[in-house]
């Protein structure tokens, strides 16, 4: 495995991150326990979750995710083995049966201490917001669309002095963003900057992969000045990018199968690259899977690249990337597909 540091932190984590937001839904409790002893096995020790996985959200199913992880901890005894993230919800409809507070004093401290006891852990080590609670652009959508009438009191302040105090309680470590614009990036920055006594964003997870590349527009730039890591979720689009829905084939349990509507990749542009890449993999002998979550490990602008899977076969190819290194004949056949068809599923 290879190991980087969390920004600003002697922290080291592996450079890839266990997903876990399959657990509770597509994934059952001992599967979830079987996917962290492998993976910590093969020398990963940083994992994410959420307050609201399993995905899809729903509330029958909240926060399982959090439960089947601290199950684990507490049969294996291995919490001080692993590396920590969660989040708390953002204010969006299909979240209001968690809260419909947003980001509030109040929503951000019961967030976090129903994490610690969900987790069964006295400290998460990384505490992200989920997404923004201003209307912006994220989830797929490509450009900012001002609304006038849409009226955001700006707490960013308020945001950041409440999780000092739970720094300072002991209950998380460290802060970072997720699903945020350059604009919502460079706020918290700079809100910590000027107010030394608040803490200061280090990562920032955000989608990441050959079919969206959008983070290299404007947000490469602040991770690699300012220093703030990119965690790249949905590094290959939903599983489009194993090439296994090439062909309008739609596998048994696969995520696209369960849920259509999650339709972010896999649009008719999206498809097309999609061959293109898989070509692309197979005459150089690679498999799509590989060479895509390959790709992402050599950005300079990525901390940890977050896999999730839900089979052990799936997880093993996954984990298994980090050995592979592109040759330049690679990298020169997908920047070359990338100027054809950039970013279609943003």
């Amino acid at each position: 495995m290879i190991y980087t540091k969390l920004p600003h932190t002697d922290i080291e984590v592996s450079k890839i991150c266990l997903g876990t937001m399959t657990w509770g839904k597509q994934n059952t409790e001992a599967e979830g326990h079987e996917q962290m002893d492998y993976a910590l096995d093969r020398g990963i020790n940083f994992f994410d979750t959420a307050e609201l996985y399993p995905i899809p959200a729903h509330p029958d199913r909240y926060a399982l995710t959090e439960e089947i992880i601290g199950n684990w901890f507490a049969k294996t005894g291995n919490r001080a083995k692993v590396v920590l993230a969660s989040k708390i919800a953002g204010k969006a409809e299909f979240t209001k049966f968690i809260r419909s507070s947003g980001f509030s004093k109040d929503s951000l401290i019961e967030a976090v201490n129903g994490s610690l006891k969900r987790l069964q852990t006295d400290y998460i080590d990384l505490y992200q917001l989920h997404w923004p609670e201003r209307n912006t652009n994220y989830f797929g959508q490509r450009g900012y669309k001002h609304d006038p009438s849409d009226f955001w009191k700006d707490n960013i302040h308020q945001v950041l002095e409440t999780l000092r105090d739970l720094i300072r309680e002991g209950k998380i470590r460290h802060v970072g963003l997720s699903n945020e614009t350059p604009w919502g990036t460079m706020r918290f920055l700079e809100e910590s900057k000027v107010h030394e006594s608040l803490p200061r964003m280090i990562t920032i997870q955000n989608p990441y992969s050959l079919l969206n590349r959008s983070f290299e527009v404007g947000l490469s730039e602040i991770s690699l000045r300012e220093k703030i890591g990119l965690l790249a979720y949905s590094p290959l689009g939903f599983g489009v990018l194993s090439g296994k829905y090439l062909g309008g084939k739609k596998p048994e349990k696969a995520r696209i199968t369960l849920f259509p509507a999650y339709k972010r990749y896999s649009d008719e542009q999206s498809q097309k690259a999609t061959q293109m890449y898989y070509d692309l993999a197979r005459d150089h002998g690679l498999s799509l899977t590989q060479m895509a979550l390959a790709y992402v490990n050599t950005r300079p602008f990525l901390t940890s690249n977050i896999i999730g899977a839900t089979s052990m076969e799936q997880l093993k190819e996954n984990i298994g990337s980090i050995d592979l290194l592109l040759t330049e004949e690679v990298l020169k056949g997908i920047e070359a597909i990338h100027r054809e068809i950039p970013d279609p599923a943003p």
